[in-house]
């Protein structure tokens, strides 16, 4: 008997979902930072066994009040997400408190698959404040079949997730082939590791301004014949001023982006990497749809 089912993971932001996402998958999926937001794009990730498939997709987090257009269609991937989905992971943590009337717990209260509890950053309380946590999430959610606390962070807990999560798969072939990580590009991923170095270079406003694409993937090789990949990427911001900031005194700042990502990109492709970056000014791209579109949201 083969199982196979879509699992998603939501909750709101900073509560350590890509982190869990990463460690379930096995490989580092998903980029981390300590500031909101960071999650933008719905993510897929596949963790493969002989009897089951399991496609995980670690999904940005909720935001309450969206300031703009971009706010909004993340929302909207939340929210569409409980429609495909075979168990339902909701990620919250010890210190973080819901409003009655938030939509998030509305739309969790509704689902009609297996849902589970994960709260995590346990290590930060004791015993008794973790079974408090529990009990006053299982009198708000009365259709939780499963509770896990854990410490993503120090991966406590979190190898007894897949196994619950067999339990509750219907049964089904794979859906995706059995060595296939994701089903991202691996141009979405080189996009995600410049904006994972913006996020840890800039403060501000700088890292919610900013989108990557990138233009030109070519493999080739070095003058000694090693593998070469030559990768040339935009970098979007919505003012002048903010081109400046990120380009920095005489470029240092733009060259320090660009030698990080290389160093990652570089890990990620198990190749050399010649990683050229661009500034682009596209005002307000984060309330104008066709440009939302074309960075896939």
């Amino acid at each position: 008997m083969h199982k196979s089912g879509f699992v998603n993971i939501i909750g709101n932001p900073n509560v350590g979902k890509s982190t869990l996402v990463n460690i379930l998958v096995g490989e580092r999926m998903a980029i981390i930072s300590n500031k909101p937001q960071t999650t933008r794009h719905r993510m897929i990730g596949i963790v493969n066994g002989e009897d089951h498939q399991i496609v995980f997709s670690d999904t940005p987090g909720i935001i309450k009040e969206p300031n703009y257009a971009m706010q909004s269609n993340m929302n909207n991937y939340v929210f569409n997400s409980f429609d495909d989905a075979d168990v339902v992971l909701f990620m919250t943590d010890m210190v973080e408190e819901y409003d009655e009337d938030h939509p998030l717990i509305e739309h969790l209260a509704k689902t009609k698959v297996p849902l589970f509890l994960i709260v995590n950053k346990t290590d930060l309380s004791d015993q008794a404040g973790v079974i408090q946590r529990i009990q006053r999430w299982h009198q708000r959610l009365d259709n939780i079949v499963e509770t896990i606390p854990v410490s993503a962070l120090n991966k406590m807990n979190t190898d007894i997730i897949t196994g619950l999560i067999v339990k509750y798969l219907p049964e089904g072939p794979a859906y995706y082939p059995k060595d296939q990580l994701t089903d991202r590009s691996e141009r979405f991923f080189v996009n995600e590791i410049i904006r994972e170095k913006i996020l840890l270079l800039y403060k501000q406003e700088i890292p919610y301004s900013v989108e990557v694409v990138t233009q030109s993937f070519k493999s080739g090789k070095t003058k000694k014949g090693a593998p070469l990949v030559k990768i040339y990427s935009y970098v979007y911001v919505m003012r002048e001023s903010q081109k400046a900031i990120i380009l920095g005194k005489h470029g240092a700042g733009i060259k320090q982006l660009g030698e990080q990502s290389r160093k990652d990109i570089e890990k990620f492709l198990g190749k050399k990497v010649f990683l050229e970056l661009t500034i682009k000014v596209r005002d307000n791209w984060r309330n104008d749809e066709q440009s939302l579109k074309r960075f896939g949201y």
